[in-house]
């Protein structure tokens, strides 16, 4: 697991011991989860994608119509955020939730994430619902005719999609802070990859991207939903299904600000349910939407440090 160097977060001894009093009674809890959860792996966030994506505007490169005009190049981009996601290790926060997951059949996850981390600690896949997909899904372009997906986890998923290191200035004052940087993640338990350092975007033909190997005919994609595209039907009627089955004793909000819909809402609907809310996140400013309400808790700091400590009389300590 990777480590983290953040400074253990100051938390009121009486909030902590009325969360750890209610956890242990409950029995139906759901969990949104967002990008502050992956936050200590070490991984760039969507719009922070550095290196030779620092020209481009990532969510320009996250539509069907940029994948319809260049496969090629949107390709190239999720190569490399695969690659990241691979080079991060999951976090304790990770880990505590899947075996959460594991000790509790009443919980629920929702994530926001594609970075695969979740997965990778086996977390129980019925309880964890992706709502944006994952970088580590694939399927074929032809979804209707077709319908061809798998699970796929090899890095790059093509040899034309490797991350390309020829052309590096190793004298060049960019270059020099890269190698500071990657000194100091390393300091931190944490991987930091160099090689795209001003490096230009190969060209790379149409036929040398995935091809479905069911099919043979029309191209791979990542499986993730891009802007314009519906979110996952079946995600969401699991969730409807978990929130329709009973009371719910609380809702975990982590690492999220949870105000974008449909996400945002299930704190309402929890609350409708009987939860309790319990928002884990770096902001002091972000709150649940609909505001406070008398019995919520908010536990500000890193979500790899809070979430096991929250979680311990339910899943015990977590190795490090």
């Amino acid at each position: 697991m990777a480590s983290s160097t953040t400074t253990n977060p100051v938390i009121n001894a009486a909030d902590l011991a009325s969360f750890h009093e209610h956890l242990k009674k409950s029995t139906r809890v759901l969990a949104l989860l967002g990008a502050g959860l992956s936050a200590s792996s070490g991984l760039p966030t969507f719009r922070g994608a550095g290196g030779l994506w620092r020209t481009h505007d990532a969510t320009s490169l996250a539509t069907p119509e940029a994948f319809n005009a260049d496969p090629s190049l949107v390709w190239q981009f999720y190569s490399y955020r695969r690659h990241a996601a691979l080079q991060a290790q999951p976090n304790p926060a990770h880990y505590a939730l899947a075996k959460l997951a594991r000790k509790m059949p009443g919980f629920q996850a929702l994530s926001q994430n594609v970075d695969g981390l979740s997965q990778r600690v086996d977390h129980p896949p019925e309880q964890l619902q992706l709502l944006h997909g994952t970088l580590f899904e694939v399927r074929c372009t032809d979804r209707r005719g077709c319908g061809y997906s798998e699970t796929n986890f090899i890095d790059p998923i093509v040899p034309a999609l490797a991350i390309p290191t020829s052309g590096i200035d190793p004298s060049s004052d960019e270059a020099r802070q890269a190698r500071t940087d990657e000194l100091q993640a390393k300091r931190q338990g944490n991987e930091l990859d160099i090689s795209n350092i001003n490096v230009p975007l190969p060209s790379v033909a149409t036929h040398s991207l995935p091809i479905c190997p069911k099919c043979q005919k029309h191209l791979l994609r990542p499986g993730v939903v891009w802007f314009g595209e519906s979110l996952p039907t079946q995600v969401l009627d699991n969730i409807d299904d978990f929130v329709e089955a009973g009371a719910i004793d609380m809702i975990m909000v982590i690492g999220t600000s949870a105000k974008v819909y449909p996400a945002a809402g299930y704190t309402e609907v929890a609350r409708e349910r009987g939860a309790r809310v319990c928002v884990v996140n770096m902001d002091e400013n972000d709150r649940p939407a609909g505001g406070w309400k008398e019995g919520d808790w908010f536990f500000k700091g890193d979500a790899a440090m809070l979430v096991p400590m929250l979680l311990e009389p339910v899943i015990g300590q977590i190795g490090s």
